[in-house]
């Protein structure tokens, strides 16, 4: 460590996680949670340490200061151990995945994706008793070889390349974990009005929003203050009444919200059976057998679905709320924050299921693998306007003219 230029790498590395200069030389005791985290991984950087171990380094992180992360950890030269639940961060940092499952440790070459998508394959092999042991061979051979084809060029990912290159398929086993199963199904097809909003306007913002949805629209709506999102969502399900301007809903749209506090759903003290009862529409859905299905999709089988609803974990609770979605057959999801507490297994089904999902649906992540592959349009509301704009995530975060707009809006 330069003991000289100590205190200018100090602030350099805290200016850059995005923490204000102004704030240096204040006391831990007196920044708020966010800032505390940017200020805890700048001094775990701090020094070019051997070994680096980080514990979910990515939550409460915006995209830009995540970017900057994975970027200086692309080019850090010593070991990083990570445990985290952000499937691009994973993606994009790690060159190995180790597995914690049934109090075993397993190790694998490549990253999360790479171990994701080959142990489903080997595990689709497994249940394919009649195909020959030569053919699954040429098959997982077949997609090393398109996995590491499509590797970026990074110096990171060129290394992981010639692991992956070199790895013997006999390495690759099938996954022992469980994956939920959540498909969400709509009892009809929405028409063609979907959502309009007119000079909404409340207290969080000082610009009214004006935007229409369409059909086929999948939005990734993101605010860098989550108050003004939550608020916003508040507001179309009629739950917040403290608003200027209207927003009017199609006449066919039927909706399902997954808040971001959720806990008014759990304050009784009845089974997750009796819970999930409470939103049936007829005889045939409150029968013990219909409602066990749709717990036991989300993991909650046997012993499980007797458990008391006011127990619950976080990520437990936000299982329950999907279940209840998936029994209502909407045809507009509302998701705020759906990953928060969920582990990589869920967070990977409910994506692929939001992808599939033929209807319409707003978003808000701090995910940006989910936001990237399930929205087409994006909106972000700030203090001081609103942006539209009809691309992909990843798009608009890169799209340097919507960097221009994203600073007047704040």
């Amino acid at each position: 460590m330069d003991g000289w230029n100590a205190e200018s790498d100090a602030a350099s590395l805290l200016s850059q996680l995005g923490v204000n200069e102004d704030l240096h030389y204040n006391m831990m005791s007196e920044l708020d949670g966010k800032t505390k985290v940017r200020v805890l991984i700048a001094q775990s950087l701090f020094g070019n340490p051997d070994i680096l171990i980080m514990d979910e380094p990515t939550n409460e992180l915006d995209f830009e200061t995540i970017k900057w992360l994975e970027n200086f950890l692309i080019n850090y030269e010593n070991t990083v151990i990570v445990v985290s639940h952000d499937r691009h961060f994973l993606d994009t940092v790690c060159t190995h995945i180790s597995d914690i499952d049934f109090g075993k440790i397993t190790h694998y070459t490549g990253n999360y994706s790479f171990w994701y998508e080959s142990s489903q394959l080997a595990l689709k092999q497994r249940a394919q008793q009649n195909k020959k042991s030569e053919e699954k061979k040429k098959e997982l051979e077949e997609f090393i070889a398109r996995f590491s084809a499509n590797v970026a060029k990074s110096k990171q990912a060129t290394s992981r390349k010639k692991m992956i290159d070199k790895l013997n398929i006999e390495e690759i086993k099938p996954s022992s974990r469980r994956y939920p199963g959540i498909i969400f199904e709509m009892d009809r097809e929405s028409g063609d009005q979907i959502l309009n909003v007119n000079q909404l306007l409340f207290d969080e913002i000082s610009k009214p929003i004006d935007f229409t949805l369409n059909k086929e629209n999948k939005v990734v709506l993101y605010s860098k203050d989550s108050k003004i999102s939550s608020k916003f969502y508040e507001i179309i399900n009629g739950i917040d009444t403290n608003y200027s301007g209207e927003f009017q809903w199609g006449s066919t749209i039927s909706k399902s919200y997954l808040p971001l506090n959720n806990d008014s759903y759990f304050n009784k003290n009845i089974n997750l059976i009796d819970w999930l009862r409470q939103w049936a529409n007829n005889d045939e859905e409150r029968e013990e057998v219909f409602i066990r299905g749709f717990l036991g999709k989300m993991i909650f089988s046997g012993e499980e679905a007797l458990k008391s609803c006011n127990v619950l974990s976080g990520g437990e609770k936000v299982r329950c709320i999907l279940s209840k979605m998936m029994m209502e057959r909407s045809n507009f999801l509302m998701l705020d924050e759906p990953t928060n507490h969920l582990d990589l297994e869920t967070i990977q089904t409910l994506n692929n299921s939001l992808i599939k999902f033929k209807g319409n649906l707003i978003l808000t992540t701090h995910d940006y693998e989910f936001a990237n592959s399930v929205g087409n349009r994006v909106i972000e509301i700030g203090t001081n306007g609103i942006i539209d704009k009809l691309m992909t995530f990843e798009d608009y975060l890169s799209d340097n003219k919507v960097k221009l707009l994203r600073e007047e809006i704040y």
